[in-house]
């Protein structure tokens, strides 16, 4: 099992959000309303005294939160060519650190949809699918500490067609060999650990698909 830390506060404020944003979702009392608020405001105060991120800022991110309280997903895509070689682009929003392509899943497309628009977008190639190769949690990875919880789905992929392109949140695109991976990643989106393990699915397909 993957060993994990994180301050003790980070749990209970994310719980205190959740619990706030679903009780503000079906509650039809006005005072238990009142009450869900505050439990939002406690949270939104809690993240600012162990964060430098400003109140305003932490009262946007809840405000945009509505409904049933889950995970984000983000999604992944470890695409390899016929060498062997895995394709990494370089993340502007994160000083140019390399990352696997991929982001925030959107609505009314499949995960496999979001990561074959994402790759595309990101890296100017056109990809297939192959096989979901892991469901983590991004916790429990070991990743930097988020204010939501976030499920992060990672897929292996095969190009198809289009030629290496920057997006608008990449500055460069290249391919790697296992033994020349960079060692600046943008381990808020991807971890050694986890590319080095997509290079294992790749070589053995019928592993089953990582989780937790």
């Amino acid at each position: 099992m993957t060993t994990y830390s994180e301050p003790k506060w980070l749990p209970w404020a994310r719980e205190l959000q959740a619990m706030a944003q679903c009780g503000l979702t079906f509650t039809k009392d006005p005072y238990d309303r009142e009450r869900y608020e505050r439990l939002l405001a406690l949270s939104a105060e809690i993240f600012h005294r162990h964060s430098d991120v400003s109140p305003e800022i932490i009262a946007g991110l809840f405000a945009g939160q509505v409904g049933y309280a889950t995970p984000k997903v983000d999604v992944r895509g470890a695409v390899f060519d016929d060498e062997g070689r895995i394709l990494l682009v370089r993340e502007t929003a994160d000083n140019g650190r390399w990352t696997l392509p991929g982001g925030w899943a959107d609505v009314n497309l499949t995960a496999a949809e979001n990561v074959v628009k994402e790759v595309r977008e990101e890296s100017g190639y056109q990809v297939r699918v192959t096989k979901l190769a892991a469901v983590w949690d991004r916790t429990r990875q070991g990743h930097p500490v988020g204010v939501f919880s976030c499920c992060k789905m990672f897929f292996t992929c095969e190009v198809e067609g289009g030629a290496p392109a920057t997006g608008l949140e990449t500055s460069e695109v290249r391919w790697f060999w296992q033994y020349e991976l960079p060692a600046e990643l943008s381990s808020e989106r991807v971890m050694m650990k986890q590319i080095k393990r997509m290079f294992e699915h790749k070589e053995q397909p019928g592993l089953a698909t990582d989780f937790d």
